[in-house]
């Protein structure tokens, strides 16, 4: 049995409507949630895990959309391998990207420190949840797409106005009043996220294992 993990509500949707026989897990974008969302699946009996949603790029070359289906997850330093058959049924052949995606207990927020991730670990990516799924012990694949440049600072509200996996209104209108300087960066990652959820929604309707 599958079980997929992801980070937010709108990825959730997405993987339902491809995988819809699944158990689906949110971590709700936190390390605490990632944690109770993995033991979730564990306990509801799954046999093989799939890491799926979002990513920020590392590598300045990867544009917004840039699906990734990757070789390995690193984890401290260390690398762990995803199974090449998952993978395969995953689309591994048609990503974009193959290389490595890199594990954060935290939200990566500025164009700095991509660039000092990239240089120090090779990865392309960077998520919060691959990690936790790589140190599961069972077999697994991770299908992430970029949704937020390499280049770009996050706008505080990207993690201020998310509340249980989503966007929740009055936290974010109070981030956006508190720094209203962030209004066009936040528009340039909607956009950036609308492209991401199409590119991944196309990517996974070219799937033989995908349903929706």
């Amino acid at each position: 049995m599958l079980g997929i993990l992801v980070g937010l509500k709108q990825e959730a949707r997405l993987a339902r409507q491809f995988f819809p026989e699944a158990k689906i897990a949110l971590s709700h974008a936190c390390e605490v949630g990632a944690r109770r969302a993995l033991l979730s699946l564990r306990e509801a009996g799954v046999t093989e895990l799939l890491s799926f949603g979002c990513s920020g790029a590392l590598d300045a070359a990867l544009p917004p959309g840039s699906v990734q289906v990757a070789e390995y997850v690193q984890v401290d330093g260390e690398n762990y391998r995803a199974d090449p058959a998952l993978s395969a049924r995953f689309g591994a052949a048609q990503a974009a990207v193959r290389e490595g995606i890199l594990h954060s207990p935290v939200m990566i927020g500025t164009a700095t420190e991509k660039a000092a991730l990239f240089s120090r670990t090779g990865c392309h990516a960077v998520d919060m949840e691959s990690g936790l799924v790589a140190r599961s012990g069972l077999p697994f694949a991770v299908v992430r797409v970029i949704c937020d440049e390499a280049g770009r600072d996050l706008p505080p509200a990207a993690v201020e106005g998310l509340k249980e996996g989503r966007v929740h209104v009055p936290a974010l209108l109070g981030s956006i009043l508190r720094h209203p300087f962030q209004i066009g960066a936040l528009i340039g990652l909607g956009r950036d996220a609308a492209r991401a959820h199409k590119a991944m929604a196309q990517f996974l309707r070219g799937l033989p294992v995908a349903q929706g």
